[in-house]
């Protein structure tokens, strides 16, 4: 615990073009929360105060593996605040993904907020969800730093949330104990302590606890269009913004029944960890545990949020086919290249034949449909076309219908983009890899110059400044326009479902593309309970 007694004493406060002294022991640095004081740090140009490593739920350890979170305890004296807690324990590790923080724990319910050093009024809050599958990330990565949005005048707010087998084990016995007989989801209902911790805390920091906008990329994404399903969260959330992912139908990501999640997680307990109870799984220490479960050769499952029946009372796309999620406004989008570094940078690449003949396979009788909104005419066509359906199956549709269903239980005004910028290029990533996925975070937090590698142009700073200004405008509005930026309609029929093209020249265009999605949407026929989890 990073805590020690703060001396008073007299500390020299900087504020544009304002010269304080101010008591150190009563300053701005030092804030009280629902658990104590906490004390934090200025950011390097005095005009934001950061706040980290804050517990927001007692650390998930022993007893309480594998159950909601509970309660952080109170402390005495000061806690500092001042650098990140320890990420969630993982075992899948992106190369892109670097961490400035003291490392892995089973200990690692933390969250962290960054607001404007003069605050005036109450303040939209923003909260970040990270992704990474709901098996990696953490919000020390210097592209999530929170102090440049900030600046916008704005309150930011990041949390860690268990992940993998921690966060996302089901298990016949966990439901058994269960009062409200369900079990995973472990790392959802972290965000939603998180979201409320914010709620019962974030006015001593400046923030509107009725303000607060969720916004994440990837399973971040999708835990955005979760938490606005969950009865336990969606009366929390003023607005929200879903960058890349809903949890609709995604090749990539599907959460399964509870059911199905159990068995999953039975199978994995006895036939791998010789483990018959959940007792004897609790006593596994944590390192030993993730190692197995990280393991390919052991054919573990991968855990993911399921239909648990209490978080989630039903299917995602159920709670919004019946009207019952957040009737909040929503901004969501894709980037123009989600999948396509698959196509490229695979040792055989898609001809016009061998297109055509995964379409049959994959769509049989509707294959020719396919190929008329997937043209693949030549090998250079299919090429491309290759690239676009990888990309829509794996994270845009589910996008789409996440936007699609919200306007059609005319839930509240819907923002749609499509960022369609491509990448200089970087440490990770090739020019050939376009707007590759969580190409934006950078763009959306400020955040370029922590990108390894990158040569950056121009039009990209102009993109980030354009995009900050939007998504901060949307918090303190529900509606990104303001002056001097490109006009952007909502997404509806009325209005030719125009989408917010966020490029060297950003405007709004009529959906180019609607036909594909209304294919797959006939296809894939949207089951009432999503299937079983996939890689």
């Amino acid at each position: 615990m990073r805590m020690g007694l703060v001396k008073l004493g007299l500390a020299m406060l900087v504020f544009p073009g304002v010269v304080a002294v101010a008591s150190y022991a009563e300053g701005p640095l030092q804030v009280k929360t629902d658990k104590g004081k906490i004390e934090g740090s200025f950011t390097a140009d005095n005009q934001v105060r950061a706040f980290k490593g804050i517990p927001y739920a007692a650390p998930p350890v022993r007893e309480l593996r594998w159950q909601p979170p509970q309660p952080a305890e109170k402390w005495k004296g000061v806690w500092l605040a001042k650098d990140f807690g320890k990420h969630c324990l993982q075992g899948v590790t992106y190369p892109d993904m670097v961490f400035d923080d003291p490392g892995a724990s089973e200990d690692c319910l933390t969250l962290n907020v960054w607001t404007p050093s003069n605050p005036k009024g109450k303040l939209p809050v923003m909260v970040w969800i990270y992704g990474g599958g709901y098996v990696g990330g953490s919000t020390s990565e210097a592209r999530q730093n929170g102090e440049f949005l900030a600046h916008r005048n704005v309150v930011v707010v990041s949390m860690n949330y268990r992940l993998g087998i921690f966060g996302f084990l089901a298990h016949p016995d966990l439901t058994a104990e269960s009062p409200h007989h369900a079990s995973g989801n472990y790392g959802l209902m972290d965000q939603a302590a998180a979201i409320a911790w914010v709620k019962n805390n974030i006015s001593e920091f400046g923030g509107d606890p009725k303000n607060i906008t969720i916004f994440g990329e990837s399973a971040g994404s999708f835990s955005v269009s979760a938490l606005m399903a969950s009865p336990m969260s969606k009366d929390m959330i003023a607005k929200a913004i879903g960058e890349s992912g809903g949890a609709f139908y995604s090749a990539g990501l599907r959460f399964p029944t509870r059911e199905v999640a159990e068995k999953q997680g039975a199978e994995f307990a006895e036939n791998v960890l010789h483990a018959k109870s959940i007792s004897v799984m609790r006593r596994i220490p944590a390192e030993q545990l993730l190692n197995i479960a990280s393991d390919r050769e052991n054919h573990a499952p991968r855990f993911v949020p399921d239909v648990d029946g209490y978080f989630l009372p039903d299917s995602v796309p159920n709670i919004y086919a019946a009207g019952s999620q957040a009737h909040i406004p929503l901004l969501a989008g894709w980037n123009a290249d989600e999948g396509r570094a698959a196509v490229v940078m695979a040792p055989v690449k898609p001809t016009a034949a061998s297109f055509g003949e995964q379409a049959k396979k994959e769509f049989g009788d509707a294959s020719a449909r396919f190929l008329t909104v997937y043209g693949a005419a030549t090998d250079e066509e299919a090429l491309r076309s290759a690239g676009d359906y990888a990309g829509d199956r794996f994270i845009a549709y589910s996008t789409w219908r996440w936007m699609g269903v919200h306007v059609e239980t005319g839930a509240s005004p819907v923002y749609r983009y499509l960022f369609a910028l491509g990448s200089p290029g970087d440490k990770f990533h090739l020019v050939a890899m376009g707007a590759f996925h969580s190409d934006d975070i950078e763009y959306v937090f400020g955040t370029l110059d922590s990108r390894q590698g990158a040569a950056w142009r121009p039009e990209d700073r102009k993109l980030s400044e354009l995009i900050g200004a939007y998504w901060t405008n949307f918090a303190r509005t529900g509606d990104p326009n303001g002056a001097g930026l490109p006009m952007w309609p909502s997404y509806n029929a009325t209005g030719g479902w125009q989408v917010m093209h966020l490029d060297a020249d950003s405007a709004a265009k009529p959906d180019a593309y609607r036909e594909r999605y209304l294919f797959l949407d006939s296809v894939w026929s949207r089951p009432k309970v999503e299937a079983a989890g996939s890689h």
